[in-house]
């Protein structure tokens, strides 16, 4: 959804994804909306991104904390991190991750992502609780 929007919006547009089948799905909606969505299915832990080649990167309810200097150097300089995931606060929900390896604690977000320049940060309870960050290179 996130990937059909951006190239919608006239970004060109990568799809990452460990699972062959999420990345087939995304290309093949945007290119039902006419649009070009490149998908890549990989472990970034075992491809990494490669430096300097993104000027947005858009991060969604997911969270691998040593993947954080591999997006500050896959950004341009100037380019910018947008990532948005579960804090703990989630588990009062009853829905989404439970381990906390998957969970943020208050505040740890912006840690996370330090050697990049804070934008805007915030986090919310309702109707998920989650921690959002913009970030520039």
């Amino acid at each position: 959804r996130h990937a059909r929007l951006l190239a919608a919006s006239g970004f060109r547009t990568f799809g990452v994804d460990i699972q062959f089948d999420a990345v087939r799905e995304a290309v093949s909606r945007a290119a039902g909306d006419g649009l070009a969505v490149h998908g890549w299915c990989a472990d970034l832990t075992q491809s990494p991104l490669p430096d300097a080649t993104f000027d947005l990167i858009l991060v969604c309810r997911y969270l691998q904390r040593d993947l954080f200097p591999a997006l500050a150097r896959a950004l341009v300089p100037g380019g910018v991190l947008l990532y948005e995931t579960f804090t703990v606060t989630q588990r009062a929900h009853g829905r989404g991750p439970t381990s906390d390896e998957y969970l943020l604690q208050p505040g740890e977000l912006p840690t996370l992502a330090r050697g990049l320049t804070r934008l805007s940060y915030e986090e919310i309870d309702e109707p998920d609780a989650v921690a959002r960050l913009a970030a520039r290179r």
